[in-house]
């Protein structure tokens, strides 16, 4: 990599996507289907970025390890069952994504990746839904890393890559995003649509509150 490539990495859920219908109604579904009482949404998307047995372990933390493990296993078949179902329609782009991945993609300098808590299956049907396979030179899910906020994602990925950490920046929406930035040494953006209130994105470099703020916002974090 050369010191005029830099490396932007995106988290998905909350960030590229607004998923937190699917969300909760799959944790609902799971919940249900094992009788227990379900979340509320707000606890829920709480723990949305998180991979899936530490987000379950947090809502259900008065079960045992085998009723977690079986809420994990419910949430997974609910969840690929809606994207199933509903397609792309699922888990929407937010307003102005796509404009701003490709204006991002299409500079020469710029490398683009994803740092997330879905799977490797539920991101390449996410990705394949929306049409962004060719996107994202370097993709880090749950199932390869321990969870945000470990900085493991972000650690492989510039790995993957050759880029510094002062070429690297991590955007999203939540605690967990900013947190892992700032173990691995990179900078934070955080967004404010997502399903954490900006008051807990303290270790953010800078918060926006649209896509089209974000190029600005990177123009100046490099300049």
């Amino acid at each position: 990599m050369s010191a005029s490539q830099r490396l932007i990495l995106f988290d998905v859920d909350g960030t590229l996507v607004d998923s937190q219908g699917s969300i909760v109604s799959a944790m609902s579904a799971a919940f249900d289907g094992l009788s227990l009482p379900v979340p509320e949404r707000a606890r829920v998307l709480s723990v949305v970025g998180l991979s899936l047995p530490h987000a379950m372990a947090r809502l259900a933390s008065e079960q045992g390890a085998s009723v977690q493990g079986r809420l994990v296993e419910a949430y997974k078949e609910a969840y690929h069952a809606q994207r199933v179902a509903q397609g792309a329609a699922s888990s929407p782009l937010y307003p102005g994504a796509l404009d701003v991945l490709r204006a991002l993609h299409s500079e020469p300098g710029n490398l683009l990746g994803v740092a997330t808590g879905k799977s490797q299956r539920g991101l390449d049907a996410l990705l394949e839904a929306h049409g962004l396979e060719g996107y994202f030179v370097t993709r880090q899910v749950a199932d390869h890393h321990p969870s945000k906020p470990h900085p493991s994602m972000i650690d492989t990925a510039r790995a993957e890559t050759g880029a510094e950490p002062a070429s690297t920046v991590m955007i999203g929406d939540t605690s967990f995003d900013m947190e892992m930035a700032k173990a691995a040494g990179v900078t934070g953006i955080g967004v404010s649509w997502g399903y954490h209130s900006t008051t807990a994105l303290a270790d953010a470099a800078s918060i926006i509150d649209a896509f089209d703020q974000l190029p600005p916002a990177l123009e100046k974090l490099w300049n």
